[in-house]
């Protein structure tokens, strides 16, 4: 992923076909090392296509992936979550006024 990441952003650049050596150059300039063979994978994949057709593709390709499951399970599983996220957010409230109740009777401009 650090690889595609790489060459999306030199391409964005406007290096239209960013060479192993460019991207490693990127990869090096944040401290991560580049994987040689994973590099030349990616390359050969990717070599004489458009990046741009390339996410246009894949784009509606994941239009056409479900995403969700039923609506009486969903939802009762979201009924579920939020009440399970409401006790945390009560018990930092509680937490907080504690806290804030330990200033020794000392003001901040006092």
């Amino acid at each position: 992923m650090k690889h595609l990441a790489a060459y999306l952003l030199l391409n964005l650049g406007g290096n239209a076909s960013p060479s192993a050596s460019d991207i490693k150059a990127v990869l090096e300039s944040v401290g991560v090392e580049a994987d040689d063979e994973r590099l030349n994978t990616l390359l050969s994949e990717l070599k004489d296509k458009d990046i741009n057709e390339l996410i246009a593709e894949g784009s509606s390709k994941l239009a056409s992936v479900p995403s969700g499951g039923a609506a009486a399970p969903a939802a009762g599983g979201a009924a579920a979550g939020a009440a399970a996220a409401d006790a945390p957010a009560e018990e930092a409230k509680e937490e907080e006024k504690e806290e804030s109740d330990d200033d020794m009777g000392f003001g901040l401009f006092d």
